[in-house]
Formats: C-alpha cells, sequence, structure tokens
C-alpha cells in the first residue's frame, strides 16, 4: 500500500506569522494534529498540537508567539509512490511523527504516524512490504505479553 492511499483533504496550512491561538484554533477547525507553515506553494516548516502545548508549557506568550517561532524547518519528505513500510521507517530513522508527501515536486499531504499505525493495525501492509516485522516468535505463534 501507498502512502498516497493514506492522505485525504487538502493540506492544512497557517501563516508563519499566525499566533499561537491562531494556530490552536486551526488546528481544531481541521482536526489535525499539525500544520504546514508557509504560503499554498511553499512549506517553510510544520507545527504540532505538541509544539503549541510544548510552547505554553514554557509560558510563551500566545499572543506574540507564532507559528514560526515553534515550528519545525527540518521538513521529512517522502514520494506519494512509497509504501507506508518505508514511511514507517523512515517515521523510526528520523524520529518524526509526520512525512510531508510530495507527488511531481508539490506538496500533496502529510501522512502521521496514526495513519501508519491504521494502515498496520487494518491489516492493510503486506507481509511482503513489511519485510522487517516480525509479530511472531520462531515457531510462527503470536507473542503474548506475560
Amino acid at each position: 500500500m501507498t502512502v498516497s492511499m493514506l492522505t485525504g483533504g487538502p493540506v492544512m496550512r497557517v501563516a508563519p506569522d499566525a499566533d499561537l491561538l491562531q494556530v490552536a484554533d486551526a488546528l481544531v477547525e481541521a482536526s489535525v494534529g499539525a500544520l504546514i507553515v508557509g504560503d499554498r506553494e511553499g512549506a517553510t516548516g510544520i507545527v504540532s498540537e505538541r509544539d503549541v502545548v510544548g510552547a505554553l508549557a514554557e509560558r510563551r506568550d500566545p499572543a506574540t508567539t507564532t507559528a514560526g517561532d515553534i515550528a519545525h524547518t527540518t521538513l521529512v519528505w517522502c514520494d506519494a509512490e512509497a509504501t507506508v513500510a518505508e514511511v514507517a521507517g523512515l517515521m523510526m530513522d528520523r524520529y518524526v511523527r509526520h512525512v510531508l508527501v510530495e507527488e511531481d515536486g508539490r506538496l500533496v499531504g502529510i501522512v502521521s504516524a496514526r495513519d501508519v499505525l491504521g494502515a498496520y493495525a487494518a491489516g492493510d501492509v503486506s507481509d511482503a512490504e513489511d519485510g522487517d516485522v516480525d509479530a511472531g516468535d520462531e515457531d510462527g505463534d503470536e507473542l503474548d505479553d506475560d
């Protein structure tokens, strides 16, 4: 399964100068966990609900702290044809929860760790695609948590 199957609606964005309250409003309104910081064509960063909470926990002023101030600017990208397993590995290697999806040089979506987990939980990731994950013991039985 490719990650393009996991990306849905339009990419939600916020201006770099949006304050924390505007960022929080945009996250809630869009029902997403992360927003792209930038204009229609560009992506200068990504800001997540964790970033907002972290800024508030640091007692930063929500009226003067902007999306650009707290955004992560080292963006992790994948191609729309990347497999779910490839993106899961990329998330683990780069220690991120959101990967931007590009097709023909343009941003077409964001895939989250929750999206990837959902694909695994639904059984949408084939064993051939997911070569490194072993869910059983040597006899092929499921492992239990006892």
